[in-house]
Formats: structure tokens, sequence, C-alpha cells
């Protein structure tokens, strides 16, 4: 089961008594500890954010917890404005980066805590369109399908892998909240990059030979295929998408870039991943349930003998840009 199956509408208002007590702290640090007012607010008017932020993101959060309408709406609205009116300041100025980065996790946990709260559940359903929603390749040459494949990864992976991490550490290093790693971070990195790069164009190379397919959900694999990696992971092209932007993290020195790929990685097993799994035992039934039991999610192992005798098994369609 995933944490996402388990969260409900007390889970939303938890969240927002934790950023109560969290704000509140904040604030009591910006009074008394001059190094986390410089970090966070720098030159910002204090005394003038205080009189809005405490009673709209400290008070509203706390009333959010105790069930009061609109309170939830309230403090997340407040809090998704300030993100945008720090983000905006960090950029012109170079100041206050670390109170940007805190406030854009706040608005991101507010936004879930506020669906919690008011659907009691994290809607992964508006996740599955365009691209994400899954269809099942149309009858095509094995040559068409590899062009198709080969246009998904220029596109997927340009954009997840070169343009979104470029804009992270731009901002990263705007905002003064680099932190340099060592060279052998780096080297580490490339390694990785290779190795799950690797593993990404194989596993698609796989998808369309023996699925008939393409690693993406809306032309996803007409067949059930158990060959190449997909012996040892069901979704190797998962894998191999998170450990890429991990390593792109480590080669540009980004910590900022590998908590993108690893938040990534949760969107795609806590969201996308159930989603794709109904799929598959609506389509495949039992041959996809004795794979599911057999061969594992997310850490390759060398697979049993039992798998081996199913034949054709399900191969997960995965997004390659995790």
């Amino acid at each position: 089961m995933t944490l996402a199956a388990l969260l409900d509408r007390r889970a939303g208002r938890l969240y927002f008594g934790a950023q109560a007590v969290a704000g509140a702290l904040w604030w009591i640090g910006v009074a008394t500890v001059p190094a986390v007012r410089a970090a966070t607010l720098a030159g910002l008017p204090v005394e003038l954010i205080a009189v809005l932020d405490i009673p709209l993101f400290v008070f509203m959060s706390a009333l959010a917890l105790a069930g009061l309408r609109g309170c939830a709406e309230a403090a997340t609205a407040w809090t998704v404005l300030v993100t945008a009116a720090m983000a905006g300041y960090a950029t012109l100025t170079g100041l206050a980066g670390w109170g940007a980065i805190a406030m854009t996790a706040a608005s991101a946990g507010s936004v879930a805590a506020l669906l919690l709260v008011r659907i009691g559940r994290l809607p992964s359903e508006w996740l599955m369109v365009g691209p994400f929603r899954a269809r099942v390749a149309a009858p095509a040459s094995t040559r068409s399908h590899l062009r198709r494949t080969a246009a998904q990864i220029v596109v997927f992976w340009g954009g997840a892998l070169l343009v979104v991490p470029a804009v992270i550490l731009i901002l990263e290093r705007r905002w003064g909240v680099h932190l340099p790693m060592p060279f052998l971070v780096q080297v580490l990195g490339g390694a990785l990059l290779v190795a799950a790069s690797a593993l990404g164009i194989r596993s698609a190379v796989v998808m369309v030979s023996s699925g008939d397919g393409t690693p993406l959900p809306s032309a996803t694999a007409a067949r059930l295929v158990v060959t190449g990696p997909y012996r040892f992971v069901r979704n190797p092209m998962a894998v191999a998408g998170i450990a890429q932007g991990v390593a792109v993290g480590m080669l540009c020195e980004s910590w900022l870039v590998i908590v993108y790929a690893l938040c990534g990685s949760l969107v795609w097993n806590d969201l996308i991943r159930p989603w794709e799994e109904k799929d598959l035992v609506a389509r495949f039934g039992d041959e996809y349930e004795r794979y599911r039991q057999r061969v594992s999610c997310w850490i390759p192992r060398r697979p049993r003998a039992a798998t081996r005798r199913l034949g054709p098994a399900a191969a997960s369609y995965t997004d390659p840009d995790v």
C-alpha cells in the first residue's frame, strides 16, 4: 500500500497543525536568532510581514487543525502568495533564498493538505491525462515504435534532465543556497548517469521489440513481457529515470536537483504507479498478478524460477522523465 492511500482528512488537518507549530517556531527564531532572520527574510520588513503572516499562516493553520471552515483555504492561499513573493524577491536580490525554499515546501504541503481536508484523498487521477492517460499503442511496425520511443526520450529526458535541472541550478545559485560537493560526487554522478541511461534505453528497446508499444502510457505495450531488465525489476525505466535525476544533481553539484528527482520518485510511486498497475491487472489479469508477486517494483533482484515459467508477463509502462 502506498503512502498516499493512507492519507485522509485527518492527515490533512494534522499537517496544518504541524505547519502552525513550525511557523510559530520559525517566528521565534526570526525574533531571537539573527542568522535565521538573515537567511530567511534578509532585508524584508519583518514587523510588517509578522502582522500579516502570524494570523494568516500560523493562526489559520491552527484553526484548520480544529476543522473550522475556510481556514485551510485561507492558510493555503496565503502560503502560495507568500511563496511567489519570496521566490521573486530571492531571484531579484539574491537574498533570503532559504526562506523561498521553506515557503515552496510549505506551499506544496499546504495544497496537498487542503485536498485531503476537502475531498479526503489526493486526486491522483488528475495526473492521468495527456501523455499519462493509459492507451494501448496502435498496431505499427517495430521501426515506427522505435521512432516514437526515440522522440519520447529526446522530449522527456531533455525536459526532465536538462531544462528543469538547469532552471533549478540557476535558482539555487541565485538564491544563495548552493552547497558545494566533493569532486568524487561528480565522478560518481557521471558513472551513475551513464549506467542509468543505458538501463533506460535498454528497457525502452525491450518495450518496443517484445511489447509492441512504447514506454509512454498513451501508447503503452500491447503485450506482456519480462525479457531484458523487466526480468529483474518491474519498472526499470522508472528506476533509471530517478537514478538519472539524482546523477544529474550530483554532476552539477545541486542538492535541489537531487531533491527534485527524489520527489519525482514519490509522485510516481504513490500517485502514478497505482493507476498503472490497476490498468495492467485489468488488461492482463492473473498473469500480471503472478508477475507482480515475483518481481520487485524498485530493487532489482535475480528472477526466481517461477517467474521464468510465466512466459510473457507484464512490462509496466513508465514515465521516463520521473
